[in-house]
């Protein structure tokens, strides 16, 4: 039954790939040489009973801490959740401002809000997509009490000018790391820098769950103690609240998931840096096409592999046209958006983050492209501009 449940599912997979030569992202092929681990660790989980939180989820956070060379690490439901219980943690409450960056996901906004404080935004670096710390001074009030710097697309932000502005002023950081599993700055892995960093599971990132799911590093006892507590309703033992919380433990199947998935991310990251190298070699002399710089102080693990041209949909459909998916990652930056209109931010203020956002053009990026596809693709870029399309 197994076995033919299998070619089932493999000539299902052979048809869409026959329309699709090159899927933006693969993830049926990540997970089958894998299968029978994955089936062997969730039938421990079911056979133990220990879905929410439990042994799973401690060793899990014991695994991932190590390699993130952190003291702590707390399995949470999502990534979300990892930067409001942060902010939670960290005193951010009503009436406080957050300084972060509008390139990036919404969800780091989001945290913001939910805490009942206010995003203020500064602009990123023209080059890497990073916090610019050099904005931060502009943006720092009386009510600044968090910095949160994303690290974008799988790039490391300069952390050490925004770790020195927040001493310097009393402010917590709070790494947004949820795309950077395993990239590294000044040969630290990130997640070691703030007073918390937050990583999101979601099934497409480097690092990825079958579900929702996060984790919180910190170095920090106390944090780590209020976090813990704060994600399980409040509690200290069972039934004993000191403080109102939430529900944001993470599943055991997913930490059981992890676990497995942790132990091949260094070998899959560096084959998305061999990809990125391929693309760079491909497409650095084309004009027009601005490809992803890695920091001198980086080690880039492209999560997203994202160029830069000026006519984008045409791109996007000359590639959809010779069977290449492609993404866009993100078209509005978030001060931007409806959902922030009452914020009062207007078109202009963050330039670089704006121009960036009309240009970017997210290519297939993941461990398991083969060398054949990766050349698809910078032949149909290729092919794209010499054809007519105007980048």
């Amino acid at each position: 039954m197994v076995r033919r449940r299998r070619i089932i599912l493999l000539r299902r997979l052979l048809s869409f790939k026959m329309q699709i030569k090159v899927p933006f992202l693969d993830l049926w092929s990540q997970h089958l040489p894998l299968m029978s681990e994955f089936n062997q660790a969730i039938q421990e989980v079911i056979e133990s009973s220990a879905f929410a939180g439990g042994r799973f989820v401690t060793a899990f956070e014991q695994d991932f801490a190590a390699y993130c060379n952190t003291a702590y690490g707390i399995g949470v439901g999502s990534g979300t959740e990892a930067l409001w219980l942060s902010l939670l943690a960290s005193g951010v409450g009503p009436g406080d401002e957050v300084i972060t960056v509008p390139s990036t996901f919404m969800a780091t906004a989001e945290a913001i809000t939910y805490c009942g404080a206010r995003p203020v935004f500064v602009d990123v670096d023209e080059r890497t997509y990073t916090m610019d710390p050099n904005a931060l001074k502009d943006a720092l009030t009386s009510r600044t009490k968090a910095i949160i710097p994303v690290h974008l697309f799988g790039q490391a932000a300069d952390m050490d000018p925004i770790l020195e502005f927040g001493r310097n002023h009393g402010i917590p950081v709070i790494e947004d790391a949820c795309q950077a599993h395993g990239a590294t700055y000044k040969g630290k892995r990130v997640g070691t820098f703030g007073d918390t960093a937050c990583f999101s599971f979601y099934p497409g990132k480097n690092l990825g769950a079958f579900g929702e799911a996060g984790a919180i590093m910190t170095n920090n006892p106390e944090l780590n103690e209020k976090i813990c507590v704060l994600r399980d309703h409040g509690q200290e033992r069972k039934y004993f609240h000191s403080v109102v919380g939430w529900n944001c433990r993470m599943d055991g199947i997913q930490a059981a998931v992890l676990r497995i998935k942790l132990r091949h991310l260094e070998a899959a990251n560096q084959r998305r840096r061999s990809h990125a190298a391929a693309y760079d070699a491909g497409l650095r002399e084309l004009e027009g096409v601005i490809t992803p710089m890695e920091a001198s102080y980086a080690r880039h693990v492209y999560h997203i592999y994202a160029i830069r041209v000026s006519n984008r949909d045409e791109i996007i459909k000359c590639l959809a046209d010779q069977g290449i998916s492609t993404g866009i990652h993100y078209p509005v930056p978030v001060h931007l958006q409806e959902a922030y209109r009452s914020l009062g931010y207007k078109r202009g203020q963050f330039p670089v983050a704006e121009h960036s956002a009309t240009e970017f053009l997210s290519l297939p990026m993941y461990p398991e492209l083969t060398r054949s596809q990766v050349e698809q693709v910078i032949e149909g870029v290729k092919e794209a501009v010499a054809g007519g399309v105007q980048v």
